[in-house]
This record gives structure tokens, C-alpha cells and sequence, in this order.
């Protein structure tokens, strides 16, 4: 069997492309230029390429069995995604793993999920097989912060006091792996979960603990985060996370012990927490 895998430098993709190899599947992997790192890992192709491309697209899909598909936010977002299906569809692909968005159908006004629920309704008109990961919060996203908690001692993300679904990205890897190589995963939806909530002020004390010095949670001053955001990501895209993070707020973004219960029994452990992710970064940061 071999598996392509869209976005495979990121760091989801990355995950899953070196869980599917642990366990002797053939991957390759679609990206826009050439990643030598990638491609020195045994049994990982290259195929270069550009989700917007609808040739490199069918050329990347020459002798694959099953797809991994995963769209960054992106403003074309939808567009990447359904041409990539739609070529995976044209070639009777054996299954689709399509990575999507915890509760997704609650939050059609924030674009980036909007684009997740549009795909995940394509999946379900055609007879292609498939199976969807609804992932929270990424815990990884919180391993680019190390200036900020280090420096001023700020926990910046607004995700607020209630508490969010999160998610590490190894339990993604894992569970798109077991999706992929394991049966009777077609046509199932996976919420992607760790066992605790994630609060601002839970995160701003676990780092405190961690680092060692006070680290304050910013709190939920959306003008101002987003304005910040502008500084190093285009407009577009803080308006859209920014939204998002509103969402959290308004509408909750919490899961279930089912959810829990449900990704313990896809994965066969329980789902790696929020601590654990914290403790190995913090470790990492003052090595």
C-alpha cells in the first residue's frame, strides 16, 4: 500500500507521514519544493507539486492506493482541497483521510472551518471512501511561544478561562496512521482530543510551574490581538484566527468524556495531555 500525504513538511503532515512509514506503509508526500530532510527518510517519497495545480496534483497520485489530505488555512483553501479530491475521486482512490476541524459545524462563520465543512460534505455525496479527523486546539501551536513565556512571562493565546478541546499532534499521527492502515474506519468521524480541557489561565500555571517564573495569561483583548497578529501574518489570516478564538468564547469549544473515551479506544492510550506536551518543550527550551 502507499499513501500520499498533502502538506507533508508541516508539522501534521510530517507526523503522519513518519508514523505511516513505522508501521512499513509506503508514503509520498506533496510539497512545493524539494525537502532534503524528507527525502533522506527511508521508504518517504518527494513528489514536487501545488495543491493548486490540478497536474501535479494527478501526477503526485500516480500509483497511490489511499490519501492523507490535509489544507492549510489558506485563502483558497476549499479550492486546494477540492481539486485534490476531486483528481483522488477520478482515480478510485481506495480511501481518503481527511484532516477537518473539531466542531466544525458550529462555527460556518469563521472561513477557514467554513472551507472544513464544505470538504467534509464533498466526502460524503460520492461513494469514495473516507474517514474524517476532527482535531482541537494543536498543543504544537503553543511550541512557538518560547520568546514570550521565557521573555515577559505572557501566555498570549485568548482561548479564554472556560477551557477549549486541544490536541497533540503525535495522537493526530497517529490516529490518520491507524485510519489509513487498520478496516472499518470508512465512513467514521473522530473527534481528536487530550483527557483535560485547555484554559488561558490553566496554561499561563503550567508554564509558570514549568519555567519556573510567573507567567501571566493576556486575556481576551481581541482588537488588540489581532492587530498584533497583522505584524507577522497578512491580514486575511488574523481576521480569520481571531474569529476563531471569538468563537471559543461564545459558542465553547469543549469536549465530551465520549469524545475522550472514543479517540482512547481508536488509539489504544490514553491521548497525550497538555502537561505532558508543556513538560517535554519546557525541557527542550532549557536545553
Amino acid at each position: 500500500m502507499k499513501v500520499l500525504v498533502t502538506g507533508g513538511t508541516g508539522k501534521v503532515g510530517s507526523a503522519v507521514a513518519n508514523e505511516l512509514s513505522k508501521r512499513g506503509i509506503e508514503v509520498r508526500i506533496l510539497t512545493r519544493k524539494p525537502a532534503p530532510r524528507i527525502q533522506s527518510q527511508g521508504g518517504v517519497e518527494v513528489a514536487i507539486g501545488d495543491l493548486l495545480d490540478p497536474v501535479s496534483v494527478a501526477d503526485a497520485l500516480v500509483g497511490i492506493d489511499k490519501l492523507f489530505l490535509l489544507n492549510a488555512v489558506a485563502a483558497d483553501e476549499l479550492t486546494q482541497a477540492l481539486i485534490a479530491y476531486g483528481i483522488a475521486k477520478r482515480r478510485r482512490i481506495k480511501h481518503v483521510v481527511y484532516l477537518s476541524v473539531f466542531r466544525v459545524d458550529q462555527f460556518r462563520d469563521v472561513p477557514h472551518f467554513a472551507s472544513k465543512l464544505a470538504v467534509e460534505d464533498a466526502l460524503r455525496a460520492f461513494d469514495v471512501p473516507f474517514t474524517i479527523l476532527r482535531p482541537g486546539y494543536y498543543m504544537q501551536n503553543d511550541g512557538n511561544l518560547k520568546n514570550v513565556l521565557m521573555g515577559p512571562g505572557l501566555y498570549p493565546m485568548p482561548i479564554g478561562p472556560t477551557g477549549i478541546a486541544a490536541v497533540d499532534v503525535r495522537d493526530i499521527a497517529e490516529s490518520a496512521a491507524i485510519s489509513l492502515s487498520g478496516e472499518g474506519h470508512e465512513g467514521h468521524t473522530y473527534n481528536l482530543v487530550a483527557p483535560d480541557l485547555l484554559s488561558g489561565p490553566g496554561a499561563a500555571a503550567t508554564w509558570s510551574k514549568l519555567l519556573g517564573k510567573e507567567i501571566r495569561y493576556g486575556g481576551e483583548h481581541f482588537d488588540a490581538w489581532e492587530q498584533q497578529m497583522r505584524s507577522s501574518s497578512p491580514a486575511w489570516t488574523a481576521h480569520d484566527l481571531r474569529m476563531m478564538f471569538q468563537g471559543y468564547l461564545e459558542r465553547g469549544f469543549t469536549a465530551t468524556n465520549d469524545d475522550v473515551e472514543r479517540v482512547t479506544q481508536l488509539l489504544g492510550h490514553t491521548p497525550r495531555s497538555y502537561e505532558s506536551f508543556a513538560n517535554e518543550t519546557a525541557k527542550h527550551w532549557k536545553a
